[in-house]
């Protein structure tokens, strides 16, 4: 990773959310950025090597977190070149319209990271994961969310509890489809059915309440985080 030691220094107010307006006047002036743009924060959970100014688009690095001036074709261009330089894991924060929004730029970005498997190399951005970012960036209620809807599974034996989660993943992502569920996992569709139904008896939660779909999707999702598995 690139680090200039004096963009750093112009840069580390504004990440903190710290900045006075004459640093932020001071950093515009001192990297050659206007104070007004349309910027992202990128947080990478590990050193990389990261791409160069193009197109456009500008890059200024502090530390593991970087800041882009968007040019004309918004996110996704820098968000495939990181992924191309083998950057990642990690978690890059919404649009906002200026030097003095970097340090919310920088909080969103880091609960994008947060969401990140172990191993990952994704490069994430936090719109796409607004769900588990909400329950990763709290960890204790995302542990009791996982005790109080996981609790009965997590004393099964551990092929037993992932054949079960395993189906309830397939079956959420063929959008409630049992028979589409069924052909991806290889099985009857009434093996599918008779998985699900068990996992409503144990975790008693229907997966047919709105409501109890959502705590057990949000639980799901807490299991799936890093600190869950570890």
């Amino acid at each position: 990773m690139r680090r200039d030691t004096g963009a750093a220094a112009l840069l580390g107010p504004l990440l903190a959310g710290s900045a006075q307006p004459h640093q932020v006047r001071r950093a515009a002036q001192g990297l050659g950025l206007p104070e007004r743009g349309r910027y992202a924060v990128v947080v990478l959970g590990a050193p990389a090597v990261v791409p160069s100014d193009a197109d456009g688009v500008r890059w200024c690095w502090c530390g593991e977190a970087g800041v882009v001036l968007l040019g004309p074709g918004g996110l996704a261009g820098p968000v495939a070149r990181l992924g191309e330089a083998g950057a990642g894991p990690g978690g890059v924060s919404p649009v906002v319209g200026g030097l003095a929004e970097l340090g919310l730029a920088r909080r969103l970005a880091g609960a994008a990271l947060l969401t990140c498997g172990p191993g990952a190399r994704e490069i994430v951005a936090l719109d796409e994961r607004l769900p588990t970012a909400l329950v990763a960036s709290v960890p204790e209620l995302s542990a009791r969310l996982v005790a109080e809807v996981f609790g009965p599974l997590l004393v099964l034996a551990p092929a037993e509890r992932a054949l079960l989660v395993g189906t309830l993943e397939a079956w959420l992502e063929c959008g409630g489809s049992v028979g589409r569920a069924a052909v991806r996992l290889r099985c009857h569709r009434n093996t599918v059915f008779n998985r699900l139904r068990r996992l409503e008896r144990l975790t008693s939660r229907s997966l047919s309440h709105p409501r109890e779909l959502v705590e057990t999707v949000l639980a799901l999702d807490a299991l799936r985080l890093p600190a869950a598995r570890g």
